[in-house]
């Protein structure tokens, strides 16, 4: 039996990045992390991921797509090389079962981000290596698509 979904959309401030989320569970009941590594503090990041969900990130000029990436260089941060605005980070993986690009998206470029009523949980990675960073992202992060918007 199919979940009905959650539709979250929205993107940067110019429009060069559209994202959109689909999660079986509602906006007000989806947990929401901040991230406390500093570039995560520093963009006042309030995330949400879903394994049991789908993300698609959508870029209209792939030459403004920043892919920012820092300490284990594991994910690609998503910035928007126009307007500057953070919209996801992601991690492609081509290990075992887990094939596939996984994200996990932020909450305030959504359009219906004060849907979005949880707290966000202080959420600190710093103790884990790499192994255990990606393992972590594979198991709870969204199962994303990033293609090429019209």
């Amino acid at each position: 039996m199919n979940e009905a979904m959650h539709i979250s959309s929205g993107g940067c401030h110019c429009g060069n990045l559209k994202t959109r989320f689909a999660s079986p569970t509602a906006p007000g009941d989806s947990p929401v992390r901040a991230c406390q590594c500093s570039f995560c503090r520093k963009h006042g990041v309030r995330a949400v991921a879903d394994a049991k969900g789908q993300a698609e990130i959508r870029v209209r000029d792939p030459k403004n797509l920043i892919r920012y990436q820092f300490g284990h260089r594991a994910a690609d941060f998503l910035v928007c090389g126009i307007c500057g605005v953070y919209v996801a980070a992601v991690m492609d993986d081509d290990s075992g079962d887990s094939q596939g690009t996984f994200a996990t998206m932020i909450v305030n470029t959504f359009d219906n981000h004060a849907d979005f009523t949880n707290s966000a949980e202080p959420v600190d990675y710093a103790g884990e290596d790499l192994t255990g960073r990606r393992q972590r992202r594979r198991d709870k992060w969204t199962p994303a698509e990033i293609r090429s918007a019209p």
